[in-house]
């Protein structure tokens, strides 16, 4: 067993040390590859073969997740009809560690021949696949982690890590914002969490709202009678406007004290100028403000402070 072990903490090493190389041998040619990038006004054509081609697929999927069209196409499909999908506009990221992969270097001339513009992730920029790129980015003579080294070890996790690089740059540059990374992720507990709490909150006969003057019993009332059970009560004015909230733990606490009357003034019980949330603000970060406040509500205003919502702690897991 430990003999395993020290394959697998020397693969690690390996790969490792590989990423560290990289990151300074690296220079302008990838701020050349991320400005082709960002001006492409078609899409990102991801290319590869085998190992290179699983990683391939995953770099088309990051920039595909930041907003940045794009698609893998296997270098073999592409030469029985798939090249039909590649436009004049788009962009080739090729991936080959040795420059030379048969089925990749086949579809030069056809990229050539559009008018395509390409990078190259590869080994050697004097490969066909380097010279055949407008931009090449070296990876350099890489010693696979494998044991016997053949399997693409260090190789294809260079790849991989170069092109997360590329994408997140991309994003950068282009001005990715969350709002914009929310719009390609609507599925999912990653894309729920970047919605705006105005998809979500609590509104109209859902609000347990009373006016003043009014009792701890209106209160109650209100948190009994309200559709969902909020268990709090949103004390506003005539206009609107939030004044207080009451939340059953402080019924508990009351009744707890046995000063539980219920023709006490809400006015005297209440918490005024409770934390709020804005319309804007987004899942997560009401989920961390619930939770680090250790509190079931909050209230949701706009800029003017008028109450327009109510976000409850389940509903940050998915209520009805």
């Amino acid at each position: 067993m430990n003999v395993y072990l020290t394959t697998a903490r020397q693969v690690l090493r390996l790969e490792g040390e590989a990423l560290l190389r990289l990151e300074k041998s690296i220079g302008e040619e990838v701020g050349r590859a991320i400005e082709k990038i960002v001006q492409c006004r078609g899409r990102v054509v991801v290319t590869g073969m085998g190992k290179a081609g699983l990683v391939g697929r995953k770099i088309a999927a990051t920039l595909a997740s930041t907003g940045m069209p794009s698609f893998f196409l296997h270098p073999a499909e592409a030469a029985h009809g798939d090249l039909g999908q590649v436009t004049a506009d788009d962009l080739v990221i090729a991936l080959s560690n040795s420059g030379s992969t048969a089925e990749v270097v086949r579809l030069l001339p056809s990229f050539k021949a559009a008018g395509l513009s390409m990078i190259a992730l590869t080994a050697r920029n004097d490969s066909p696949l380097g010279r055949a790129a407008c931009v090449c980015i070296e990876l350099g003579e890489l010693d696979e982690a494998c044991p016997i080294g053949l399997a693409p070890t260090t190789s294809s996790t260079v790849m991989l890590a170069l092109g997360d690089a590329l994408a997140m740059a991309a994003a950068q540059a282009k001005g990715t914002s969350k709002e914009d990374f929310a719009r390609v992720h609507p599925g999912g507990n990653l894309g729920r969490s970047l919605l705006p709490i105005s998809q979500l909150m609590r509104q109209g006969e859902e609000l347990p709202t009373l006016q003043l003057p009014a009792t701890l019993r209106h209160a109650v009332d209100v948190m009994g009678s309200t559709k969902g059970r909020p268990g709090c009560a949103l004390i506003i004015d005539a206009d609107g406007l939030l004044l207080g909230l009451f939340t059953d733990g402080d019924l508990r606490r009351l009744v707890a004290k046995e000063r539980a009357d219920l023709q006490r003034p809400i006015a005297e019980l209440m918490t005024k100028n409770p934390l709020s949330l804005a319309p804007e603000d987004r899942l997560l970060d009401a989920e961390t403000v619930l939770v680090t406040r250790s509190i079931d509500q909050a209230p949701v205003v706009d800029s003017k402070g008028k109450l327009v919502g109510l976000i409850d702690i389940q509903d940050l897991s998915g209520r009805g």
